[in-house]
């Protein structure tokens, strides 16, 4: 439908939308025309994703001052997906509604997603991908190739020694064709650029890459825009205009944290202990062959890394600085890292001194200072000279032509540790544990560079662009976010779902049939009566839910206990009459192909239930939506492991700088990963489904009201406190009153159709 929006005309491919769809548009477009940021929570399953791209791209179509849409996902089907939406709204706009405004838009991810070389697609790792990757795309290499085909008819050796230089030809077709390599308009999937690479021989993630500059929308990771060594290749040029969608981003902070975090292990540093010793080699090799090459360099770190000009855009490149743009120093490379000889004897120094921190015997945790204080009295290396040290190995490496990268990645953490550490001296703690607490008797000491503050990796988003827009379906308690982002919204809004019928039923079990309260609760969670109890509701349960059932656990220590409990009560054996059991584990392979047989044991009839975990993979990423999850058992309150050395050092900072008390900043985390659990087997209007919150925890207001209000707006006051054998009867009252037939004209009614958002505009609302 075309209808008007205030003075907007938007363009919408469907005929109907629901009145939480309309209210979201008038939502985000007041943050639009504010120029500012948004926060919006829309529930789950109410075409959050076609209104987002509809409106936004509605709003280009008439203001051409407002830049691109840059839509951020977490994972590659949220990315497809995202773009077939875009598809058909394109399709609608072109056919039904007359609009011939030509759309560019595509989707971008790793070259692992996007190579079409047999040979490198074929690496099983990401850096392996790249790795092979740069082999065959560097300038050096390329060049050397060139000369290896005049001279000798391409027996040049590389730099393995021996085979001649392979070049990728999609790579070299595609530089041959030089500003005439460009996508026609059209909406691009990652399969479509395969697709389109192919049949032109051109590389589709350099080509890709290029065609950001031109592109009106683009969906990539959220990498891709908040890590800054990656946001510095790829989103450096993005206009001030542009409007920025983080979608499903109620982990934003975490992701954010994970950003700027480097975990350094045993066999890390003797990685690159490793390395070392080879770039040493290589350096004294060049000395011999070219010293021109490292001469060279030294006069470019003399007039400083920042002066060098652009990145280069070739297969050489490598990620950029770890710190933020505007921390990074725009002077000379300090003298004493300058020459390529001193530079591996400081990272020697560095590496040695980490290596004797890991050594120690007891927890320690300190703060950049107190840490850089240490190094500078044991080994005389200063905080100024390790801000380089990202920088400075890069430069190395393109100076040496190295091009197997994945050989290296334990030195370039150690590279990554040292800018960040000699960056800032706030918002990071350094942990060293030697082994983890929950797994006292095995060794594994680490040390942790851990990012306290979500808000520094987001900051720059916030002041580059001028519109932010922040969604999910699990935001709740929405108030919260502003604060650990730093940020200051222009519209806050959580909106409700409206129903034609309640098809979903959220209640609280807590306490089993023998009256015992239920919880994972540490002091309660290996009481044998509140495990036999959990076994009980799910045997029960088994026998009066159809198809699938989703049980979420708190984390893989407590499911592998209780289900092995399970096993030795004779529990497992009761459910298996019902229903099939599979397990998520953390193989992703394993998880995979469990997942692919609960489906097909639901879509047989055998019915099926899936133990998940909350945080994990398929609570974060796979929906259950039909027959595959009609009801999802939460079984505790999914708090972190409050023991955690860096939950502990984010809690203090949260509390210092943010005047965030413990408890609700652990309360919100774990009642919104509650959400997120249950969240996921409702995913249209037309589904229906059980969500059962089983601790006796969630009766509390200060747990209960953090759920979002289309979840505590279907709990019924009768179903606040429940005993499981009430639970069951509720349960089989719910599942047989949707098993009645449905009239889809009731869904119709709660719809609005073209006349009726013309009479909301004018002011009058026509039901």
């Amino acid at each position: 439908m075309k209808f008007k929006l205030e003075d907007l005309t938007v363009y919408f491919p469907y005929e109907r939308m629901y009145p939480e769809q309309y209210t979201y548009m008038l939502e985000l477009k007041h943050s639009l025309d504010a120029k500012g940021h948004c926060l919006l929570e829309m529930p789950t399953g109410t075409g959050k994703t076609v209104t987002l791209l509809s409106l936004i791209t509605s709003y280009q179509l008439q203001h051409p001052e407002v830049g691109k849409l840059v839509y951020c996902t977490r994972t590659v089907p949220e990315m497809e997906k995202v773009l077939e939406e875009l598809k058909n709204l394109v399709k609608f706009r072109e056919e039904d509604a007359g609009v011939k405004a030509p759309i560019l838009a595509l989707g971008l991810s790793s070259r692992k997603n996007m190579c079409v070389h047999r040979q490198v697609r074929e690496e099983g790792s990401r850096e392996s991908v790249d790795a092979k990757c740069r082999k065959l795309t560097a300038s050096w290499v390329r060049e050397k190739a060139t000369v290896g085909d005049a001279g000798d008819g391409g027996s040049a050796s590389g730099e393995g020694g021996g085979a001649a230089h392979e070049l990728c030809e999609f790579y070299e077709e595609y530089e041959s064709k030089g500003s005439e390599a460009i996508l026609p308009p059209g909406v691009y999937t990652l399969d479509d650029l395969k697709v389109f690479g192919e049949q032109r021989r051109w590389c589709p993630y350099f080509l890709a890459r290029h065609m950001i500059s031109y592109a009106n929308v683009i969906v990539y990771n959220y990498q891709y825009m908040l890590d800054p060594k990656v946001s510095a290749l790829v989103s450096k040029e993005l206009e001030r205009e542009c409007v920025v969608v983080f979608d499903e981003a109620h982990n934003i902070d975490n992701v954010c944290i994970e950003a700027l975090s480097v975990n350094l292990r045993q066999q890390t540093l003797e990685n690159a202990t490793r390395s070392i010793t080879r770039l040493k080699n290589k350096i004294e090799d060049a000395k011999a062959t070219d010293a021109q090459r490292l001469s060279d360099e030294y006069n470019r770190l003399v007039r400083g890394l920042a002066q060098q000009g652009a990145i280069p855009q070739g297969g050489e490149e490598w990620l950029s600085n770890p710190a933020l743009p505007q921390d990074i120093l725009r002077e000379a490379v300090p003298g004493n890292i300058r020459r390529a000889e001193h530079f591996m004897a400081f990272l020697r120094r560095f590496v040695d001194h980490l290596k004797e921190r890991l050594g120690c015997q007891a927890f320690q945790s300190e703060n950049p200072t107190s840490f850089l204080d240490r190094l500078r009295n044991t080994t005389q290396i200063d905080a100024k000279s390790l801000k380089f040290c990202y920088d400075r190995l890069q430069s190395l490496m393109k100076t040496l032509e190295i091009v197997d990268t994945d050989d290296y990645y334990g030195l370039s953490l150690v590279a990554d540790f040292g800018t960040l550490v000699g960056t800032y001296d706030r918002g990071f703690a350094i942990i060293i544990e030697p082994y983890d607490e929950r797994l006292p008797s095995v060794p594994d000491p680490v040390i942790q560079l851990s990012c306290l503050d979500s808000s520094l990796a987001v900051r720059p988003v916030f002041e580059k662009f001028q519109s932010v827009v922040i969604t999910s379906g699990t935001l709740s308690p929405i108030d919260l976010y502003p604060k650990i982002l730093n940020f200051h919204p222009v519209v806050i809004r959580s909106l409700n779902m409206t129903l034609a019928r309640d098809c979903i039923c959220p209640v609280i079990l807590t306490k089993g049939a023998d009256q015992m309260p239920v919880s994972s609760a540490f002091e309660m969670r290996n009481d044998p009566g509140v495990v036999r109890n959990y076994g009980k509701l799910l045997v029960d349960l088994s026998a009066v839910v159809p198809d699938g059932i989703v049980c979420f656990f708190v984390s893989y220590l407590y499911m592998d206990s209780i289900v092995s409990q399970w096993s030795d009560m004779g529990i497992l054996r009761d459910i298996m009459q019902n229903k099939l059991v599979f397990i998520e584990t953390q193989d992703v392979v394993e998880t995979t192909l469990a997942l692919d047989n609960y489906r097909r044991a639901c879509d047989c009839g055998r019915g099926a239930i899936f133990f998940s975990v909350a945080r994990g993979k398929v609570a974060e990423g796979i929906d259950f939506d039909r027959h595959y999850g009609r009801c999802v058992v939460m079984f505790g309150v999914p708090y972190q492991y409050t023991l955690s050395r860096i939950l502990r050092a984010r809690l203090e900072y949260l509390r210092e700088t943010f005047q965030i008390s413990e408890s609700d900043f652990l309360a919100f985390d774990a009642v919104r990963q509650a959400a997120q659990c249950v969240g996921r087997v409702i995913r249209s209007k037309a589904d229906y489904g059980l969500m059962i919150f089983a601790d006796r925890r969630y009766a509390r207001p200060d747990k209960r009201d953090k759920l979002p209000g289309w979840i505590t707006k279907h709990i019924q006051h009768g179903n606040l406190n429940l005993s499981e054998d009430m639970l069951i009867q509720v349960a089989a009252q719910f599942m047989r009153s949707m098993a009645q037939p449905f009239d889809q004209r009731a869904n119709e009614e709660i719809l609005l159709s073209e006349e009726q958002l013309i009479g909301m505009q004018r002011g009058v609302i026509g039901r």
